[in-house]
């Protein structure tokens, strides 16, 4: 049987939310996934991602290993992929969500989300990016005993995410080597302080406590440098009326924060007009379903 799942982007760390915090958003990649006798078969993605090491089908391959059913043979086809690479907006976690919704289904819907994130977990090491995905909104995750755990907030209906990307990549491994093995007590404490604050501010809406709160000391201040031209798109947005602005995941994408519908277009002309990255300026409804099964 052929499975079509739709899987949205993410965004991560949403400022003092390092490895915890994320977001899902109206952006998606969509797959099929079919059941074949025998062998590995995709299409619609580069030479070098088609096969077993593809994060999609290793999360499908461990999920059918978890719920204790055979693998004979896959069909996967990347149908859209409107997630871009290596942007800090979830495109691993996507694909490996994909896989343990798809397999759930081929065995029969044997684990819940809560499991769904267990096993995803186990191929991406945390669960910022792959909650939202699975679950959908805002979410806020944590990891005990090696085991994740999430839990949902509501985000106040005014608030409107831009994400800006521009034309390079950043992986995400440069991105996590640029940060030091050991923080302050003060630095944790800042971080714990503003994240614990952010998303009460974000569920009421208080928009000059989540311009506060976004500050953080343990990832970006040691990530700006890495993404060029990252304060100018910072000074502009700013300029242009906005709410804050962080790295999305890892980077190089810039999350905005704003209040006003005509925001992203005007943003959109001024960095067209005075930068020279080719920032692609989007405003993406927050998606509150999560991976889904269209078909």
């Amino acid at each position: 049987m052929k499975r079509t799942v739709r899987v949205p982007a993410t965004t991560a760390n949403l400022g003092p939310g390092f490895d915890s915090f994320g977001c899902a958003l109206g952006i998606y990649n969509t797959y099929t996934f079919e059941s074949i006798e025998k062998g590995l078969e995709i299409t619609g993605c580069a030479e070098r991602y088609c096969n077993f090491r593809n994060l999609a089908v290793r999360s499908y391959l461990l999920t059918l290993e978890e719920a204790g059913v055979p693998f004979t043979g896959l069909r996967m086809e990347m149908l859209q992929t409107d997630v871009p690479l290596s942007r800090g907006l979830g495109s691993s976690a996507a694909m490996i969500v994909a896989g343990v919704v798809a397999a759930n289904a081929e065995a029969g819907y044997p684990f819940d989300k809560r499991k769904l994130l267990q096993i995803a977990t186990r191929i991406e090491g945390h669960p910022d990016n792959l909650a939202p995905a699975l679950y959908g909104g805002l979410t806020a995750s944590m990891m005990h005993e090696g085991m994740p755990d999430t839990v949902l907030y509501d985000m106040a209906k005014d608030l409107k995410f831009v994400v800006c990307i521009p034309d390079f990549e950043l992986p995400t491994s440069k991105a996590r080597k640029a940060l030091p093995d050991t923080y302050s007590r003060a630095d944790a404490v800042y971080n714990l302080s503003h994240g614990a604050v952010l998303l009460k501010a974000l569920e009421t809406g208080n928009k000059p406590l989540i311009t506060r709160a976004l500050n953080d000391k343990i990832h970006q201040p040691y990530r700006f440098e890495l993404i060029d031209e990252y304060h100018t798109v910072e000074k502009i947005a700013k300029q242009e009326g906005a709410l804050s602005c962080c790295i999305s995941g890892a980077g190089p994408t810039i999350l905005v924060l704003t209040d006003e519908d005509a925001f992203a277009p005007r943003l959109a002309k001024r960095l067209e007009q005075e930068t020279r990255n080719g920032w692609k300026v989007l405003a993406p409804e927050i998606d509150r379903q999560g991976a889904v099964i269209t078909e």
